[in-house]
């Protein structure tokens, strides 16, 4: 597979899949350069897994084509596994494996040499900080060692495409930290990186580009900040409030409140800012709320802006 590096480009063209009368894929279309870190966003049933399992041959499309460089992955399903490495969200099968053995026998049947597969295998625990659980048996692994696991197996012999389903699932705050900058080492090294995730926040700072898709279709691709250009003159108003406490009615001049849990978010013009301030410290004064935060628009609001008044058609769970 002699394609020069600048030349393994993955595309996807007019990508269609159905399910009976359910378009999973519904006329998909985005390409990702080598090098680039590139994120796929959309909320469950959205069509991201359906995507990614077309990808890797395990599904094929009723309709379009998916290449790398000048290999056809639908044609050659084969190729799709030599070319891709994928992290599934599924945690890794190993149990009966020492966490330093898992990541060695990957290599191996990736096709490394020894030596490479040793050497990557102690960069790989050492930028994670994993070395404790080095010669620990995989079933008495946490689940998020165990998903840092999964990415060095994943990652320790990485093919031109490298597909991570939620990397981060489980992880502890520090080591996610670690996980991060050991992705954009993979696209500083050439690779292609699809990241499948639901942590927009997270992915804001790590990807170059990203598709957000829903019901099956391409509703905005772009960079992060052109993404939000449409709430530029917005400001981001959140309220934690007290546990219990029923919410609020927002002032005329906020947007709609969205509430998770005690979290209520809002949305405010720039020139209300203090309007903003003196409403959220009204509602602390009052034992409403314990504390609120005011900042710059985030891809989580741009994402709930794009995504909210699209159907989910009738799609179930991750596909």
């Amino acid at each position: 597979m002699s394609t020069p590096p600048d030349q393994w480009t993955f595309h996807v063209d007019h990508l269609v899949k159905h399910f009976g009368t359910v378009a999973a894929n519904d006329g998909i279309t985005l390409q990702v350069e080598p090098g680039e870190v590139y994120g796929l966003l959309g909320p469950n049933g959205a069509g991201k897994s359906t995507l990614v399992k077309q990808t890797i041959g395990l599904l094929k499309p009723t309709s379009g084509r998916i290449t790398l460089g000048r290999w056809d992955l639908v044609a050659n399903p084969d190729a799709a596994r030599q070319l891709c490495s994928y992290l599934p969200q599924a945690q890794m099968p190993i149990d009966s494996f020492r966490l330093r053995e898992a990541i060695e026998l990957a290599g191996r049947i990736r096709g490394a040499e020894i030596g490479r597969v040793r050497r990557r295998t102690d960069e790989l625990i050492e930028a994670l900080e994993l070395g404790e659980w080095s010669r620990t048996l995989g079933a008495r692994l946490s689940g998020g060692v165990k998903r840092l696991v999964g990415f060095c197996m994943a990652t320790i012999s990485p093919g031109h495409l490298v597909i991570l389903d939620e990397p981060t699932n489980d992880v502890d705050p520090l080591r996610r930290r670690l996980l991060w900058n050991e992705i954009r080492a993979l696209g500083a090294h050439g690779c292609s990186v699809l990241l499948v995730t639901h942590n927009v926040l997270e992915a804001e700072k790590a990807v170059d580009r990203l598709a957000l898709i829903a019901s099956g279709r391409l509703v905005a691709e772009g960079t992060p900040s052109s993404l939000k250009e449409a709430d530029r003159a917005q400001l981001r108003l959140q309220v934690m409030l007290v546990p219990g406490a029923e919410t609020p009615a927002p002032p005329g001049w906020a947007g709609p409140p969205v509430r998770v849990g005690n979290n209520l978010v809002t949305t405010i013009a720039e020139s209300d800012a203090p309007s903003g301030i003196s409403w959220a410290a009204g509602l602390i004064d009052s034992g409403v709320a314990e504390e609120y935060a005011l900042g710059a628009s985030t891809l989580e609001d741009a994402y709930i802006r794009l995504t909210s008044d699209i159907p989910v058609d009738g799609l179930h769970g991750d596909q």
